[in-house]
């Protein structure tokens, strides 16, 4: 296959996306239906910060499928199909295993010593889901893959490639999303974890983000062009969701709305992210450890601060803040420790041999 450019944005798209799955995580904690989905919850509510939570909820996670996918397709560039597996099974596969059985206990063990619960060890997958559902996309999907690789500059691969870089290849992939939530017919469109909607919505999005990639500069010039039209198509859908059906639309509206919401993110993040920086870089490194940790830091700082007798935008404030400094500082220690990185999807440090001087 073709060696792409290095795309900067979507890196910038990958960080931020991570950044806002805290802020949502961390908003919900301020919300009366919190313990429901076995969150922390505020002595009072601040429910006005659930409308903007209400406009990224049906795309947040869709980001982060397409992303990923987009990953695989330039992974595939150096790597076989046994490189790759092998290279997804230590990067994926190990830090979901490891996340299981030693950090989702943690956070289970403070959520329930705040609720007076009888502490008990509970391993199980909980926001680590996403990441098993990934390994198991690429296992599946890797033969379609790496026969498109085997099959690049011949005639099929180029009307597959002018096809996903076309509008014709948008309304295919908006047809099979809007498919999958009146078959599925799930009971939120916005919850994903662990059940059909989210493997389902997950397998579609991380296919297209490949399928994307492959496509080159088609897709990346189509979405570049109509950024501004994604994101007022997707502004007025939300309006359509807010103001005439309280948030509960109909979910081939909602799919609509999630796919156009997607497409202005990466329009407008070609636009204005495809550039490299040292921030980048860290934040680039930071997002998996942070995205493992963050859980355990946002029921330590709620468990630490929700009995203060302090204003309760203070204590969002400090829960935001609590929940940040923890995870980064974790990252500072286990970016140093090298047995540590990998449990973490961090790649190994190799120390150079030092070459002994011939007189």
């Amino acid at each position: 296959m073709e060696t792409l450019e290095r795309r900067y944005d979507i890196d910038w798209i990958r960080v931020i996306a991570i950044g806002l799955l805290l802020i949502y995580h961390i908003t919900i904690t301020f919300q009366p239906w919190a313990p429901l989905l076995m969150f922390m919850k505020s002595s009072e509510p601040i429910e006005a910060l659930w409308i903007p939570m209400s406009v990224i909820n049906v795309w947040r996670i869709p980001l982060l499928f397409f992303v990923s996918g987009m990953g695989v397709c330039f992974a595939i560039r150096r790597r076989d199909w046994k490189a790759l597996i092998k290279e997804r099974s230590l990067r994926i596969l190990l830090p979901f295993l490891f996340g299981m059985v030693a950090i989702v206990p943690l956070q289970i063990y403070v959520w329930q010593d705040y609720y007076n619960q009888i502490l008990s060890y509970i391993p199980m997958p909980y926001h680590l889901w996403f990441l098993g559902n990934i390994f198991i996309y690429v296992v599946i999907l890797s033969p379609l893959f790496f026969w498109l690789k085997k099959m690049d500059g011949t005639e099929i691969s180029g009307k597959i490639k002018r096809f996903f870089g076309s509008p014709l290849g948008l309304l295919i992939v908006l047809a099979l999303l809007i498919v999958e939530v009146m078959v599925i017919n799930p009971l939120n469109f916005e919850i994903y974890a662990m059940n059909w909607h989210g493997f389902f919505l997950g397998i579609i999005c991380f296919w297209a983000g490949f399928m994307f990639v492959y496509a080159g500069k088609g897709f990346t010039n189509m979405i570049k062009k109509y950024a501004l039209a994604f994101l007022s198509m997707g502004i007025a859908l939300f309006l359509v969701r807010y103001f005439v059906y309280e948030l509960v639309a109909p979910y081939y509206l909602v799919a609509l709305e999630s796919f156009l919401w997607v497409l202005a993110v990466f329009g407008l993040g070609y636009r204005f992210l495809n550039s490299d920086s040292k921030t980048l870089s860290y934040l680039s490194q930071a997002a998996y450890p942070v995205y493992i940790l963050h859980m355990v830091y946002l029921n330590l700082a709620c468990s630490l601060i929700f009995g203060l007798d302090i204003a309760i935008e203070l204590q969002y404030v400090l829960v935001v803040l609590g929940t940040f400094v923890g995870c980064f500082a974790t990252y500072e220690l286990i970016r140093r420790v090298n047995f540590l990185r990998p449990l973490f999807g961090l790649r190994l440090v190799k120390k150079e041999s030092k070459k002994l001087a011939v007189a």
